[in-house]
C-alpha cells in the first residue's frame, strides 16, 4: 500500500506501528527519526526501521505515509519542523491520547496543509516504553479512534481507515472535543487515581509493607501507575479542563459511598455497589461498533 513510511518517534508505539506494517507487507521502507541518535540506531538493528534520518524533515522526505508517535506536548514543535514538506500527496497522522490540543496545533502550524493530517488515537500501550518494547501485535484486536476535522481530506481520511483496518483495529470516528471529553472519564481520570492511590499507599509509615501484602485485584487496578510520567504528565495537563470536571464527579460518587459507610446504612451501600458491578458488567455491551 506504501511506498515508504516516514516515522518520528521510534519508541513503543511507532516502533510497533513499523513493525506492524512490515509484517502486513503494507510497507516498502522505513525511515526513523527520534530525538535521541541511540534510539534510532537501537530500531535500525532491531529491524524496526531500515534507514535513520538526521531530522524529523528528512525522515518526512519522500514519505508517502507519516507518523509521529511523539508526546502530545511536543506535537507543535514536530509539526513545524516539517511542515516544507507536507502536502496532500501524503497522509499524517499520529497517535496521542489528546486531540484537541494536537488538532489545534495542526490548524496553526499546517494551515492550507491542514487536511493532510488525520488525527489518531490507538487506544493501546504498555506500562513499559522504548523500542526495546515495540510488539508488531500491539494494535492487532484494538480500537484506534480516528478525529477528523472539516477540512480533512476525504480521502486521506479512507486511507486512514484502511490501514488501520488492516493492521487489525476497530476504527471508530469522534470529534475531537468528544474525544477528549470521553478519555477524561476512561482513560485520563483512571490514571490519575492510580497515581495517588499509590502515592498515597507508599507515602505512609507503613506503606511498603502494606504494598507487600497486596493481591491479584491490587496489581490489576494499579498497573497504569507505572505509565511513563513524561507522557502522562503531559496528557493531564493538555485535557486538564475535562480532566478536573471528572475528577470532580468521581470525588462526589466516592464521598457518597463513605457515607454510606461512616452512617453504617448497608442497604444504601449495598445499593451502590450493585449499581456499580451492574454497569461494570454491561460495559462490553455498551461498546460502539467500527465504522
Amino acid at each position: 500500500m506504501f511506498e515508504q513510511l516516514g516515522l518520528i518517534g521510534c519508541g513503543l508505539m511507532g516502533g510497533s506501528f513499523a513493525l506492524a506494517l512490515k509484517r502486513a507487507g503494507l510497507v516498502k521502507r522505513v525511515v526513523g527519526y527520534s530525538k535521541s541518535p541511540s534510539t534510532t540506531e537501537r530500531a535500525r538493528q532491531m529491524g524496526v526501521i531500515d534507514v535513520e534520518a538526521p531530522s524529523a524533515l528528512l525522515a518526512v522526505s519522500g514519505a508517502d505515509i507519516v507518523l509521529m508517535a511523539v508526546p502530545v506536548s511536543a506535537t507543535e514543535a514536530t509539526f513545524k519542523a516539517i511542515r516544507h514538506l507536507v502536502t496532500p500527496s501524503t497522509l499524517y497522522m499520529d497517535v496521542g491520547s489528546t486531540k484537541r490540543d494536537v488538532v489545534d496545533a495542526a490548524r496553526r502550524v499546517l494551515r492550507e496543509h491542514v487536511g493532510s493530517f488525520v488525527p489518531a488515537h490507538p487506544i493501546t500501550g504498555k506500562e513499559v516504553s522504548g523500542v526495546e518494547h515495540a510488539d508488531a501485535n500491539l494494535y492487532a484486536g484494538k480500537q484506534v479512534i480516528l478525529t477528523p476535522i472539516e477540512r480533512t481530506l476525504t480521502g486521506h481520511l479512507k486511507k486512514a481507515t484502511d490501514v488501520w483496518t488492516a493492521l487489525g483495529c476497530n476504527v471508530l470516528r469522534m470529534s475531537p472535543e468528544s474525544h477528549d471529553s470521553a478519555f477524561a472519564a476512561v482513560s485520563h481520570l483512571p490514571h490519575l487515581i492510580a497515581f495517588a492511590l499509590i502515592n498515597g499507599i507508599s507515602g505512609q509509615p507503613h506503606g511498603k509493607d502494606y504494598m507487600s501484602l497486596a493481591g491479584p485485584g491490587f496489581r490489576d487496578f494499579t498497573r497504569i501507575a507505572a505509565s511513563d510520567p513524561k507522557v502522562w504528565r503531559d496528557i493531564l495537563i493538555a485535557n486538564k479542563e475535562e480532566l478536573l470536571a471528572q475528577s470532580k464527579i468521581f470525588q462526589r460518587t466516592l464521598q457518597a459511598l463513605e457515607v454510606m459507610i461512616s452512617s453504617g446504612n448497608a442497604e444504601a451501600l449495598e445499593g451502590l455497589i450493585d449499581q456499580a458491578s451492574s454497569a461494570r458488567a454491561d460495559w462490553r455491551m455498551n461498546t460502539p461498533k467500527p465504522v
